[in-house]
């Protein structure tokens, strides 16, 4: 059993019995092969025999990214993806294994919820890739700019008189377009232009990552709708450690893809999970394959029958963002 397995695996998984098969499939692999991952496990006790559901799996905390080579020992990195470190010098590190892959992955996250991406003009409101080398936002955007390949896709960060031209370009040839980017960008954009976003959808990627003052996203949801005349705002959850994507098509409620999956963690007791009440986010992520796919993020969270919500951070971590890519 290789990665191979799990990436003819993971695409296929259409039941929640599947989904913990494969799971637990792919822990018992990380066990033996991320020597860290097997380290923090031996530490507290668990090995493959005490594992009989996706529950009972260690979450690695993603702290340990900013500290050690999270990185299966047979698999080889060719790119490696950084963390803003918004707040901090140190960033996470999250050596990949194959950037294909990882743009597969973007596509089948973003097609699950959106449909054939192919149709839209992208209007990115991040850095381009010059400037940001390694964040995976950034990645994100490019692989999405060139894979639609449609008149006008790429990045505008504050290039607001240049963006404003497209989108009426975009309005006039009746082209569905997307405002893909960072939450201070898409908000100094809505303050700075008075345009009509009919024919378009906006997705914000986080909040304001020390360049504004921190709002709640119901009042920055409120804000945006109101400025650009539209109904909702849909919202992207991704993160440097993952290679998958969460998205939400209306009030900040995110569904995941088949392969990815979101649990609660009791705010008292981190190993224990508690889905009926709020709490740190943990999540499952299949498409990890080559480094870990279990990890315990500083997020609080709330999980509903059918989809889950991000509040805000928990208490003594350091604010995750993009606020280095500028």
């Amino acid at each position: 059993m290789d990665s191979t397995y799990f990436k003819n695996k993971i695409y296929k998984i259409s039941s929640e019995q599947q989904f913990q098969k494969i799971a637990i499939e792919l822990f018992n692999f990380q066990l033996k092969n991320n020597l860290f991952y097997k380290k923090y496990c031996d530490a507290l006790k668990v090995n493959e025999r005490n594992i009989n559901k996706i529950e009972e799996i260690p979450f690695l905390p993603i702290e340990f990214f900013k500290t050690e080579k999270v990185l299966c020992e047979n698999i080889k990195s060719t790119h490696h993806f950084l963390s803003s470190g918004t707040t901090s010098k140190s960033q996470s590190i999250h050596y990949v294994e194959c950037l294909d892959f990882y743009e597969r992955n973007i596509l089948n996250c973003f097609e699950t919820f959106w449909g054939d991406s192919s149709k839209y003009c992208f209007l990115c409101l991040t850095p381009n890739k010059k400037n940001a080398p390694n964040s995976s936002l950034v990645h994100m955007c490019e692989f999405l700019i060139n894979h639609t390949k449609k008149n006008g896709s790429g990045f505008y960060f504050q290039n607001y008189n240049a963006l404003e031209s497209q989108i009426e370009f975009c309005q006039k040839k009746d082209q569905p377009f997307i405002i893909l980017g960072l939450g201070f960008a898409i908000l100094d954009f809505a303050e700075k232009s008075k345009i009509n976003l009919n024919k378009g959808f906006v997705i914000e990627t986080g909040g304001m990552k020390n360049k504004r003052k921190e709002m709640i996203r119901e009042e920055l949801y409120e804000i945006l709708k109101n400025k650009f005349n539209i109904n909702n705002i849909q919202s992207e959850y991704g993160m440097t450690e993952l290679l998958s994507q969460s998205y939400s098509m209306k009030d900040g409620n995110f569904k995941s893809p088949p392969w990815k999956k979101v649990l609660i963690r009791d705010k008292h007791n981190p190993l224990k999970i508690n889905n009926n009440n709020t709490g740190g986010i943990n999540v499952i992520d299949l498409s990890n394959i080559h480094s870990c796919a279990f990890i315990e993020t500083q997020d609080l969270g709330r999980l509903s029958k059918n989809y889950f919500e991000v509040l805000g951070r928990l208490e003594s971590t350091t604010l995750r963002g993009c606020n280095n890519l500028i």
